[in-house]
């Protein structure tokens, strides 16, 4: 893994310690978007798998019924 793609799974382990629990569960996928988009880095590297978590995050609404969904 490339040295961005690991300082981008920090950031999000950072957000996953800190930010997610004051946040609550939201996310309506499994595994949840943070944990997809550290899975999508880590099989596709970092711009795609960037571009595949935004992709999933924008999915992430009340009006989708959400499920399971790996990346």
């Amino acid at each position: 893994m490339s040295i961005p793609g690991a300082i981008a799974i920090l950031c999000v382990r950072c957000y996953q310690a800190v930010l997610s629990p004051m946040l609550g569960r939201t996310c309506r996928f499994h595994p949840s978007c943070s944990q997809y988009y550290i899975l999508a880095v880590r099989k596709y590297g970092l711009c795609v798998g960037s571009w595949r978590g935004i992709c999933r995050i924008s999915r992430c609404h009340p009006w989708n019924p959400g499920g399971y969904d790996p990346p």
